[in-house]
C-alpha cells in the first residue's frame, strides 16, 4: 500500500466518522453539535410547580410553547435577568410540561434542542424544517460581545434571505436584557447616538416575547427553600438558610437548591 494511503487509513481509524443523527421524532430532547442532532440522555426537568415566584413567566412561556407544539404561530423568547433565578430551569420544565400534556388540552408534540454552535443554525433549520414536530431551540447564557456576532444572529432570527421553518423557535437566556454590553464612551464617540443605541437594541427586538427575572427578596428566597424542603421531606432552619445566602452574596433559586443539598447531605439523604 502506498505510504499516503496507509497514513490516511490510520487517521480514519483514529478519527471515526460522526455517529448518525438521532431520529428527530423519537426523543424529548437533543443537542445540536453543529454537525448532527444527538439525543440527550436522562431529560428529567423539575416539575413546574417546584419553580416558585415566577408564575407570570411560567404562564407566558407554556402558552407560547403550546402554540408552537400545535403548529400555530409562536414567538422567539428572550429570558433575561439576574443569575440563578430559574431562567434555564423554566425553559426545560416548560417544554417537559407541554410534552407531558401531549394528547390533552394544552399539550403537543414538542422537543427541546440545546444549541451551542450558533453559526450552524441555518443547517439546523434545514434539518428540522421537514419534520412534523415543534422544536424549541435552547441557547443558554447568551452574551454577544461583538457587533458582527449580533448582526449575524439578527439575520438568522429575522431578515435573512432564507426564511426559518415555522416549527422552530429560539428560547434564549441571558443576564443582560439587551444581550450586548454598552460602553459609556460610545456616547462621546458616536456621530449619531440614536444610531448606536438602535444597533445595540436591534438583536433583543427580534424576540417577540421577553421575560424578565429579578433578584429575590428574603421572603421569596425562603419560600423556595421551604418548597424544596417540603418536597424532599427535609427540615430546615430559616435563620441558617438566610446565613447561607448571605455568605454567598446572593439570594436565588440556585442558592436555595444548594442549601437544600447541603441539608440533605447532613441528614444522610439523597435528593
Amino acid at each position: 500500500m502506498d505510504p499516503l494511503e496507509r497514513i490516511a487509513a490510520a487517521l480514519e481509524r483514529l478519527s471515526p466518522p460522526a455517529p448518525p443523527a438521532a431520529n428527530p421524532r423519537a426523543h424529548p430532547a437533543y443537542r445540536w453539535t453543529g454537525e448532527t442532532l444527538a439525543a440527550t440522555r436522562g431529560f428529567a426537568p423539575l416539575p413546574l410547580d417546584r419553580l416558585i415566584g415566577i408564575d407570570r413567566q411560567k404562564t407566558a412561556l407554556v402558552r407560547n410553547l403550546t402554540r408552537l407544539a400545535a403548529g400555530h404561530a409562536a414567538q422567539d423568547v428572550l429570558l433575561w435577568g439576574a443569575r440563578g433565578t430559574g431562567k434555564s430551569a423554566l425553559v426545560k420544565s416548560a417544554v417537559a410540561a407541554v410534552q407531558a400534556a401531549d394528547g390533552q388540552e394544552g399539550g403537543g408534540d414538542l422537543a427541546l434542542v440545546e444549541v451551542t454552535a450558533l453559526d450552524r443554525l441555518p443547517a439546523l433549520f434545514a434539518a428540522l424544517a421537514p419534520v412534523s414536530r415543534g422544536f424549541a431551540l435552547f441557547v443558554d447564557d447568551l452574551g454577544v460581545d461583538e457587533p458582527a456576532e449580533a448582526r449575524a444572529l439578527r439575520s438568522m432570527l429575522e431578515g435573512g434571505a432564507e426564511p426559518r421553518p415555522a416549527n422552530a423557535r429560539l428560547l434564549v437566556t441571558a443576564n443582560r436584557r439587551h444581550l450586548m454590553p454598552r460602553d459609556i464612551a460610545e456616547q462621546d464617540s458616536a456621530i449619531n447616538l440614536r444610531d448606536s443605541v438602535d444597533d445595540h437594541l436591534a438583536l433583543a427586538d427580534r424576540f417577540g416575547l421577553s421575560l424578565g427575572f429579578h433578584a429575590l427578596d428574603q421572603d421569596g428566597y425562603l419560600a423556595i427553600v421551604g418548597r424544596y424542603a417540603e418536597v424532599h421531606g427535609l427540615p430546615f432552619d430559616p435563620v441558617e438558610a438566610v446565613r447561607w445566602a448571605t455568605q454567598r452574596g446572593s439570594r436565588s433559586g440556585r442558592v436555595a437548591w444548594q442549601y437544600v443539598v447541603d441539608v440533605a447531605g447532613r441528614e444522610g439523604r439523597s435528593v
